[in-house]
C-alpha cells in the first residue's frame, strides 16, 4: 500500500482518455456559459433599473443591445452585421470627437 494517488489517466486506452478530456472540457463550457448567462442577467438588471444620464452611458447601453442582437444573426446576415458594425464604429467616432 501506497500513500501516492494513482495516476488513473495513464492506465486508461486512448479512446477512454479521449472520452474523458471530452468529459471535463464539457462540462469546463457549461460552467463558463452558466457564469456567462449570470453575468448578463446582473448586467441586464443594472441597465434596467438606472436610465442613462450622459450620451455615451446611452451609447454604451445601445452597443449591449446590439453585440446581443448581432451574436442572434445567422452568418449569412451579413447585411444586419454591417449594419451593426457601421452603427458601432459611429458611437466610437462621435465619442473620440467629444
Amino acid at each position: 500500500m501506497t500513500d501516492e494517488p494513482v495516476e488513473l489517466d495513464s492506465r486508461r486506452g486512448m479512446a477512454a482518455q479521449k472520452a474523458t478530456d471530452l468529459r471535463r472540457a464539457l462540462a469546463d463550457v457549461e460552467a463558463n456559459a452558466k457564469d456567462l448567462r449570470d453575468r448578463q442577467s446582473e448586467i441586464e438588471v443594472q441597465l434596467l433599473a438606472t436610465r442613462a444620464s450622459t450620451w455615451p452611458e446611452a451609447a454604451a447601453n445601445a452597443r449591449y443591445v446590439l453585440n446581443l442582437y448581432a451574436a442572434s444573426l445567422g452568418p449569412q446576415d451579413t447585411r444586419h452585421r454591417d449594419l451593426i458594425a457601421m452603427v458601432l464604429d459611429d458611437f466610437t467616432r462621435l465619442a473620440e470627437s467629444n
